[in-house]
């Protein structure tokens, strides 16, 4: 089974912001990108699944099957903030434990970690080639998983825009 994972391109935000589950637009010169990622996903029509952002969903195309469980860390708090804004203790506390720190009102690394870990369970069991349009902290995790790696929720995430394929 090939697995292609796509990170969404670029979107219409100023550089340096924090953003997750906020639903910007792709940015306008990432209009090319999105169709030549779109081209690749037309080929595995009924196999595409998509986190529901629109950035993502842009690339997926209108068959794509939306999962919730593949959306973007939820910074709370944080979104639409510049990550220089964020008090440096917080992000600091959040590299010491990734697994157990929430922005305030966001999420915890264990809680994606877990809805990305129960969708691989479930594209395993799906068992065919398919595609994957999502975020760069899902797409890490899912990449680590579909490996057989334990995920590093501090790794880096692939560039926007990247195609990353899997064989299992």
């Amino acid at each position: 089974m090939d697995v292609v994972l796509i990170r969404h391109p670029a979107v219409r935000l100023a550089a340096g912001t924090c953003y997750g589950r906020l639903d910007p637009d792709l940015h306008p010169d990432a209009a090319d990108a999105a169709a030549r990622l779109a081209a690749i996903t037309d080929r595995f029509a009924g196999r595409v699944w998509t986190s529901p952002a629109r950035r993502c969903r842009a690339v997926a195309g209108a068959g794509a099957i939306v999962d919730d469980r593949l959306r973007e860390l939820d910074f709370g708090a944080w979104e639409g903030r510049a990550w220089t804004d964020v008090p440096r203790a917080a992000l600091d506390a959040w590299a010491a434990a990734p697994a157990d720190f929430a922005p305030p009102g966001g999420e915890s690394g264990a809680a994606v970690l877990a809805r990305v870990a129960a969708f691989h369970a479930d594209l395993r069991a799906h068992g065919a080639d398919c595609i994957v349009v999502s975020h760069g902290g899902p797409l890490k995790l899912l990449a680590a998983l579909l490996r057989g790696v334990v995920p590093d929720l501090l790794a880096p995430a692939p560039p926007l825009g990247s195609i990353t394929t899997i064989r299992r």
